[in-house]
């Protein structure tokens, strides 16, 4: 039985001795790999460029007509007959609306009667005026007749040309709002008509600007009808006050629009490029990180054995344009910084560089 009993003993011995042995070895290979420095992350790298920008100033705005009213008609009655459809274009003078007026023709029939009744008593007098047959006042009498019987004509002949309605300039139609036979009052609206070539734009500056802005200076603005296209124009007048309660100035610009495609009311997105040109310092819009307590980059240094490491820096950035955002602080011309790659590195991590795998998509994946 002893025997046996160390047996047992001795098998059970080697049996845990060899199970603590292999747990040692695996905890001194995860201790060891823990300890070996991570392998370089590649990276995208991009430099800081000195560029020319020309400067420019942004707002905010709407959409105006060079001309644009609401049709209407100064006096009542019923729609006779209409010569337009909604929507189409107009050239001036075009009839638009045609009143009833078959009351106010056969009252300017009898008008002109009665006008050619004293325009016959007026030649009368004046030939027995000569004869010495009637008097001077009786000649008098029969001229103020004959003007009186003139202006009523002529008032009854304004009065049937204000019951027809004409297009005063050339533009486009919107959608109609009367109907055939129905009766109008003064003032109705009837349709709008716009004028869109050219069309303005409206918008506001800070007073500081005041001095940067001068008629002729280039426009250009995007509205959300189109995200694609750019329009351009030219800066045409300025308010000639400030705004007392937003301290800012009202400014216009002028676009042509031969397409029409810009429609008054449209929100635009507006920018007024000043001429002097300004140098900055600029970078690809991706290599800069957002966070809640600012910007940085992460800045690619060499050490000495030649080796590449990163370290974050902060900058400060302002305006973006065409994928690039300009440095105002934080680095200078010739820095290298990771342009793709970020999101898993960390101070003092060592990198390769390969602008190849940012081209193929491979940080995104």
């Amino acid at each position: 039985m002893i025997k046996r009993l160390i047996i047992v003993l001795l098998l059970l011995a080697v049996l845990f001795g060899g199970i603590f042995g292999w747990k040692y070895l695996q905890m001194q290979k995860m201790i060891e790999q823990a300890t070996q420095p991570p392998p370089p992350a590649t990276v995208a790298a991009a430099e800081v460029e000195r560029q020319r920008w020309q400067p420019k100033l942004q707002a905010v705005g709407s959409l105006t007509a060079s001309q644009g009213i609401d049709l209407t008609l100064e006096l009542a009655g019923v729609v006779e007959s209409l010569g337009f459809d909604s929507g189409q274009a107009a050239v001036a003078d075009q009839v638009l609306l045609q009143l009833d007026a078959s009351v106010d023709r056969a009252v300017l029939e009898g008008l002109v009667a009665q006008r050619k009744l004293a325009q016959l008593q007026f030649e009368r007098n004046q030939r027995l005026r000569r004869e010495n047959s009637v008097s001077q006042s009786d000649l008098d009498a029969a001229r103020a007749s004959l003007d009186e019987a003139t202006a009523a004509v002529a008032a009854q002949r304004a009065r049937l040309d204000k019951m027809t309605l004409r297009a005063p300039f050339a533009g486009r139609l919107g959608i109609r709002r009367i109907d055939p036979g129905q009766y109008l009052t003064p003032g109705d609206p009837v349709v709008s008509l716009q004028a869109l070539d050219p069309v303005y734009a409206d918008f506001s500056l800070p007073e500081r600007y005041l001095d940067d802005l001068e008629p002729g200076q280039t426009v250009t603005l995007a509205v959300q009808a189109y995200p694609d296209a750019t329009f351009e124009g030219t800066l045409s007048a300025l308010e000639s006050r400030i705004d007392q309660g937003s301290r800012q100035i009202r400014v216009r610009a002028t676009l042509p629009n031969p397409d029409q495609r810009l429609r008054p009311g449209m929100f635009a997105e507006v920018e007024v490029w000043l001429p002097e040109i300004e140098e900055v310092l600029t970078l690809p819009r991706q290599a800069v990180v957002y966070n809640p307590y600012g910007s940085s980059v992460f800045l690619i240094q060499e050490q000495e054995d030649g080796s590449l490491t990163v370290q974050t820096r902060q900058v400060q950035t302002g305006e973006v344009r065409d994928g690039r955002i300009s440095i105002t602080r934080g680095l200078e011309a010739g820095d290298r910084v990771v342009s793709a790659g970020q999101v898993k590195l960390r101070n003092g991590q060592a990198v390769t560089i390969d602008n190849s795998a940012e081209m193929t998509g491979e940080f995104g994946k």
